[in-house]
């Protein structure tokens, strides 16, 4: 099956660089909509059967102009929520950011029992994600849009993708609407088609944002 892993259009907390994994979680900029409203534009010739949101608000406003032109009914699985900051919940500092994107990614390093201060080590999050991907697959659809969250995709791909470059992924922003497509099953693994780090509807989406905490690079 191939899945598209996209992460969400922007939000305030993007703009103002807060650490905000927490449910319900905020709603979308201007910005973060028209990046939404391009998404049916986008998929026009990517057809999926099936539309995953987690059960974080910014997600289901992503997803809902691809749910009304594909008529799909998105399925809500929390596993795909966004890497729990713990302690660093709304922080904005440049110390907290490195400090909760540099355990994401020892993740892929093999350190799972390394833990974001407060919140999840590496097999509470990347076991409630694997679990998440292996009940989409066991619903048999073959192409699954999923709407997912900057940390939980670039952290979760790094450590479970073949043929992603976990150097390349630390160091490259994923901008809101970004796209991560890959191939496989739970029993076979997974492989990279394509990762697009810009918007999804094209780079005239783009915003620079001063410090995306957890679609930024991974500063040394």
């Amino acid at each position: 099956m191939r899945v598209f892993l996209l992460r969400h259009g922007q939000t305030p907390s993007n703009v103002a660089g807060l650490l905000d994994t927490g449910p319900p979680g905020p709603a979308l900029t201007t910005l973060g909509e028209r990046q939404a409203a391009a998404l049916p534009g986008a998929f026009a010739n990517r057809p999926v059967d099936a539309l995953v949101v987690s059960n974080l608000e910014r997600t289901r406003l992503t997803a809902a102009p691809l749910a009304r032109s594909s008529g799909l009914d998105p399925m809500v699985l929390e596993g795909f929520r966004e890497v729990e900051a713990g302690d660093l919940e709304m922080s904005s500092d440049r110390e907290a950011h490195h400090a909760y994107l540099a355990t994401v990614f020892a993740w892929a390093r093999g350190d799972l029992e390394r833990r974001v201060p407060g919140g999840p080590d590496g097999h509470s999050f990347l076991g409630r994600f694997d679990r998440s991907l292996a009940e989409v697959a066991s619903r048999g659809w073959d192409d699954v849009a999923v709407v997912s969250h900057g940390a939980a995709i670039r952290s979760w791909a790094s450590a479970r993708v073949r043929g992603a470059d976990l150097e390349m992924i630390e160091r490259t922003p994923l901008a809101n609407t970004g796209l991560v497509a890959i191939e496989g099953d739970p029993d076979s693994g997974w492989h990279l088609v394509d990762w697009s780090s810009r918007p999804l509807g094209g780079a005239h989406l783009t915003m620079p944002v001063k410090d995306d905490p957890t679609g930024d690079a991974v500063e040394a």
